[in-house]
């Protein structure tokens, strides 16, 4: 058995679960921020058979998309000349880490 950590867009996440939930795939939905570019994301965990692994990863790549996000090159609060220029930073559209589970109660 795996779990799999499916970090994505909020852009993104919707579409994800409402596919993964029709193939009958159970979710647990966490909120999280981003480190970069600070934007909210989700966290979605899921114990899926090894087997499934490949199938989750499709759909996640089927509405998952990568973007292009413009972000100030400055800190906030800095007056300097890097202060008032931005720019284009590529934003994937999920991380997947796949992890092994040694043991799974359902209690």
């Amino acid at each position: 058995m795996k779990m799999m950590l499916i970090i994505i867009s909020n852009e993104d996440v919707k579409n994800v679960i409402q596919a993964l939930l029709k193939e009958k795939y159970y979710v647990t939905k966490l909120s999280s921020t981003g480190g970069l570019l600070k934007n909210g994301n989700t966290t979605l965990l899921l114990g899926v058979e090894d087997d499934k692994v490949a199938r989750v990863k499709e759909i996640v790549g089927m509405y998952a998309k990568t973007r292009k996000k413009k972000v100030s090159a400055g800190e906030p609060g800095d007056l300097n000349i890097f202060s008032f220029m931005s720019a284009d930073v590529l934003v994937n559209g999920a991380t997947i880490f796949v992890l092994n589970v040694d043991d799974y109660y359902k209690l």
